[in-house]
């Protein structure tokens, strides 16, 4: 069902490993050694799969267990990109998520490449479109659509941002937006947020429970009961968002690194 591009190769301090599985696609496992591991660990997530390994195992050792939980990491694999969204293929995509929903897009030359939203739906301008119809997304498509998926996630901030400055010590000195592997958002000890861009796919409620959680860091920068007590007071269904993103949260990241490389 699996086989190795080479057998079981000596292993550097990093390294990946191309996997062909059964469908004939290509998984990279990345294999490294960390001075905190305690153990041999796999882990899947949009990235791909990760071999992680404690600095005195071998990496012999590490290969053999990886070659038996071939059939977990192909089954989490699957699993992780079901029902994921395609890359975008340029002149052929027909529709893009945005806010828990979908979309209709429609493609159009243009002197630049951007993405328009109206009220019809979304339109892609790229510039030498013709040239481009059945060919996975340019560096110019992939930027043009963090761009504009940046650009609603600031939209949605700003509107939702004057709700809860009251009863906050001070304001968040910047929010930015990034991709990130694990977290949905973090804040800085000098009030700096960083929230991840995925959000922008997920349903509104869920995104403004990052947002509200972030604040309430602004209060209390732990997680105690008094901090979730905030978070309640602000955010009552705080509890069916985390949920949310327990069983979405791993597609919306997978969605976004298919969508903008």
């Amino acid at each position: 069902m699996f086989r190795l591009f080479a057998s079981k190769p000596i292993v550097s301090e990093r390294r990946v490993i191309p996997l062909t599985l059964d469908d004939g696609s290509v998984l990279e496992v990345s294999m490294h050694r960390h001075p905190r591991a305690r153990r041999i660990k796999l882990s899947v997530d949009e990235r791909g799969a990760r071999l992680t390994l404690p600095t005195r195992a071998s990496e012999r050792s590490a290969l053999d267990f990886l070659h038996a939980h071939l059939d977990w990491l192909q089954a989490q694999w699957r699993s992780l990109n079901t029902d994921a969204t395609s890359p975008l293929v340029i002149g052929v995509t027909s529709s893009l998520p945005l806010r828990g929903e979908t979309h209709a897009l429609a493609w159009q030359p243009g002197r630049l490449t951007r993405v328009q939203r109206s009220d019809e739906g979304i339109t892609l301008e790229v510039r030498g479109l013709e040239g481009l119809v059945g060919q996975p997304a340019t560096a110019a498509v992939q930027r043009a659509l963090r761009d504009f998926f940046e650009a609603q996630a600031r939209i949605d901030v700003a509107r939702w941002l004057p709700k809860y400055a009251q009863g906050l010590p001070k304001p968040a000195s910047r929010i930015h937006f990034k991709r990130m592997s694990s977290q949905w958002g973090s804040l800085s000890p000098t009030g700096v947020m960083a929230l991840d861009l995925s959000l922008v796919l997920a349903r509104p409620s869920a995104f403004e429970y990052v947002l509200v959680h972030e604040l309430c860091h602004l209060i209390h920068h732990d997680h105690s009961r008094a901090f979730w007590r905030e978070v309640e007071a602000r955010c009552p269904h705080w509890r069916d968002e985390r949920d949310y993103f327990q069983s979405e949260g791993r597609r919306l990241k997978a969605g976004l690194r298919r969508l903008c490389g």
